[in-house]
């Protein structure tokens, strides 16, 4: 039997009828799921843009459904690279100093960071479904690598509504303190091997506390520093996560077994209901609602490239402004490597007493100035184009509140999401493109083989500077294309309804893509290859 009350038991083994197991369930937080069937008005409408068509659901391949339905399945994604980071940390601390030769180095600042950024680019938030640190943490938290088990390892506490309700911001906060750490202590030079090891370990020590104090996934969601990245640069990614097949079975489901669990699945870690998905920002690809849907309604859909960017027709406001904030980052980053910010950073440094590189002043105004000078582009349009007021919302929260500026603000940024997300590919491609042989070596290395005088060692993908740079400025001009084309799309749907001029709110929305790509284009070639 089943009860639909707060907490929830079930009697029932769908796999085998005649055992009984109970599982004690805790329903997820008020604001993912309602019990109730909600009032259907515009259902359609809202979702009708985001729905995959059916013909897209790969779920339905019979192979690919008995893998889905496999539970060994996110333990043998998470596996390899669980040995990878520990091997990282182990050999980060005991190896050679070397950082060319580390493996720890090598693997870490060469390759694995350039690879996250083509995963989430293509795939979405396919990292996700194989993380060692959200992987390892969800281990020990549900005392089973693979198991459906009945209890869980920890206070089990709900992420505070007063935080939750600012979405990805706290994983912008974390990304940006991560980021300046590293920068602080040369991390990513590389420097000592010894402190990427301490980062890793200071990632996945944070990452079980989080585990152990809250319930299900709520590090990934809300903490982890490579969420909201991922969250919003994923979105113009090929995979659409997993989404209802029939969203009326879902409205008038009375046990929402997807999201509270049962014997076959756990609910969703992620807090994010199928019935109301519409973009793949918050679906960890983990297939827990799969597994644990008594309809089969839910299936594992792909679309196309740029379809989470555009298509969604009620936009984030923590999505956008993670967007402002994450270009502040990039172009920070970019202008750091300039010679007269060296200049400005030590006199900083000089007046404030700080140590040295990089001053938390100048760290922290350059990225919020950055967002503030996005956010004043957007109250420009707003005060030239709107004519519309937007609808005041009953008991406003930071996600679900309107305004006009709003109204601009959040379809402005999602529609600059691709150029966003070149500039960060194009930011590691310096050290992909000189260093990766080195990857090799550092294998080698550990066998006895490898050293700094081999003819690997000291070959690169792409010597020179001016090959670098045509890279990276290849990658921006593709990703300013994109912008250009999802700010157009965007704008002539979302933002012509607010105002009288088609051609100027769309040409304006566009032009706003194609100056970003241009400066940071210009950056790239300014700072001479410089990683």
């Amino acid at each position: 039997m089943k009860s639909l009350g707060g907490n929830m038991t079930i009697e029932m083994n769908r796999s085998n009828p005649s055992e009984e197991t109970k599982f004690h369930l805790v329903d997820p937080i008020a604001v993912a799921i309602r019990t109730r069937r909600p009032d259907e008005a515009g259902v359609a409408e809202r979702f009708a843009p985001t729905d995959p068509s059916s013909a897209l659901d790969v779920a339905r391949h019979p192979r690919v459904a008995r893998l889905l339905h496999n539970r060994k399945l996110q333990f043998m994604l998470i596996l390899p690279n669980q040995i990878i980071f520990w091997l990282v940390i182990g050999i980060g601390l005991l190896g050679t100093v070397i950082p060319g030769l580390n493996f720890a180095t090598a693997i870490t600042w060469y390759l694995w960071f350039c690879l996250v950024f083509v995963l989430m680019v293509v795939v979405g938030r396919a990292w996700c479904a194989m993380c060692p640190f959200g992987g390892f943490g969800e281990w020990v938290q549900r005392h089973a690598f693979w198991n459906r088990t009945s209890s869980n390892i920890g206070l089990g506490l709900k992420m505070p509504a007063s935080v939750a309700q600012y979405g990805f911001l706290s994983s912008v906060g974390a990304f940006l303190l991560l980021t300046w750490i590293e920068e602080y202590f040369n991390i990513a030079g590389p420097g000592n091997p010894a402190a990427t090891s301490f980062m890793v370990l200071g990632i996945v020590g944070s990452a079980l506390l989080f585990f152990l104090v809250f319930e299900r996934r709520t590090f990934c969601r809300y903490v982890c520093p490579l969420t909201a990245l991922i969250g919003s640069v994923g979105s113009m990614g090929s995979v659409a996560g997993f989404r209802t097949r029939d969203r009326d079975v879902c409205l008038s489901c009375q046990t929402k077994d997807c999201m509270r669990g049962d014997p076959d699945g756990y609910g969703c870690p992620w807090y994010t209901w199928p019935g109301s998905a519409d973009s793949n920002a918050t679906c960890g690809l983990c297939t827990e609602c799969y597994k644990a849907c008594p309809s089969d309604n839910i299936g594992l859909f792909v679309q196309k490239p740029l379809t989470s960017v555009v298509s969604p027709t009620r936009r984030r406001a923590d999505v956008a402004w993670s967007v402002a904030l994450l270009f502040g980052l990039v172009v920070y980053q970019q202008v750091n490597a300039l010679t007269f910010f060296s200049h400005v950073d030590a006199w900083l440094n000089t007046h404030t007493h700080f140590p040295q590189y990089p001053n938390p002043i100048d760290y922290v105004a350059g990225i919020v100035g950055v967002a503030l000078a996005l956010a004043g582009v957007v109250w420009v349009f707003e005060k030239v184009f709107a004519s519309v007021s937007p609808v005041p919302v009953s008991r406003p929260s930071f996600l679900t509140r309107t305004s006009s500026f709003r109204s601009y603000f959040l379809p402005l940024m999602y529609g600059i999401i691709p150029v966003v997300g070149a500039d960060y590919f194009a930011r590691q491609l310096p050290k992909f493109l000189l260093h990766l042989p080195r990857v090799l070596v550092s294998i080698g290395h550990l066998f006895g083989a490898g050293t700094i005088s081999s003819s690997l060692y000291n070959s690169s993908l792409i010597a020179s500077n001016r090959g670098i740079i045509a890279v990276q400025v290849a990658v921006i001009a593709m990703g300013t294309m994109a912008a250009m084309w999802t700010s157009w799309k965007i704008a002539g749907r979302e933002l012509v309804p607010l105002n009288g001029s088609r051609r100027g709110v769309q040409w304006s929305a566009t032009g706003l893509a194609l100056v970003l790509g241009i400066v940071t284009a210009v950056l790239y070639v300014l700072m001479n290859a410089a990683n």
